[in-house]
């Protein structure tokens, strides 16, 4: 589905990715661990071209974004799905007018269609009473489930999650990760997920990296990284980073 050339990225001299170079297979879940500063955001913005890499390659479904031409870029785009760590609801439109906008955007429906897939992705989600409401109305967990919504009512292939429990009690994360995996098996995607949370990463991944000094330093699944003995791993998983509780960076 995904694959990572040795990307290159700076910003004024600042050495952001050095090389990076991974695959993600159909359908796997793939973490991207890093301290924050290593390039994990960038790396997402780099993968869909809102930035654009120095050098590198990034091709998705077979095809190298960087050689697109804008509309092949956008019909590609129209397969990917992105959560921003704030939901990135629009505060103007109400649950149902935000679920209706990429609809809107990228495909020509009827209003029927649309009804339809707003009502499926409410109910995968729990959240069919809240159709009316605007997004000050919802809690921070509803928000984030009202993105995970509107993220996937496009029926994407890739989905790509920059920081998805951030900012949530440990209760709540945990179930928006449960509901990552959910909706994942339900539309059958693939995903990219940055996260600081090592409970999210051990609901959701397949398979995690971690960046540090814009190189992927370690690869493999979870439990193998978090037990390792190498030492840079050591102190990246230690309790001084991540709380015992929840994972979370403190």
């Amino acid at each position: 589905m995904v694959e990572i050339k040795d990307l290159h990225k700076n910003f004024d001299g600042n050495v952001v990715l050095d090389g990076v170079s991974f695959n993600v297979a159909e359908t796997e879940n793939m973490v991207v661990f890093g301290r924050s500063g290593t390039g994990k955001s960038v790396l997402l913005k780099c993968m869909i071209r809102l930035m654009q890499p120095d050098s590198g390659d990034v091709i998705i479904q077979g095809q190298n974004i960087r050689e697109l031409k804008v509309r092949e870029l956008n019909e590609l785009r129209k397969d990917i799905g992105f959560l921003f760590q704030g939901a990135a609801l629009y505060d103007s439109m109400s649950v149902k007018e935000n679920l209706e906008f990429p609809l809107i955007r990228n495909f020509k429906l009827t209003q029927i269609e649309m009804d339809k897939r707003v009502s499926k992705v409410l109910e995968a989600v729990s959240l069919e009473e809240a159709i009316n409401k605007m997004p000050s109305e919802l809690s921070g967990g509803m928000r984030k489930r009202i993105g995970l919504a509107r993220s996937v009512i496009t029926n994407p292939k890739l989905m790509l999650y920059d920081e998805p429990t951030t900012g949530l009690d440990p209760i709540t994360s945990k179930e928006i990760s449960s509901l990552i995996i959910d909706l994942e098996h339900a539309f059958n995607m693939t995903s990219v997920v940055v996260t600081h949370d090592l409970l999210c990463a051990k609901i959701i991944a397949d398979r995690a990296i971690v960046l540090s000094g814009g190189k992927i330093v370690a690869e493999g699944d979870i439990e193998n990284l978090v037990t390792s003995e190498d030492p840079l791993l050591k102190n990246f998983f230690s309790d001084e980073i991540f709380e015992e509780n929840n994972g979370r960076v403190q």
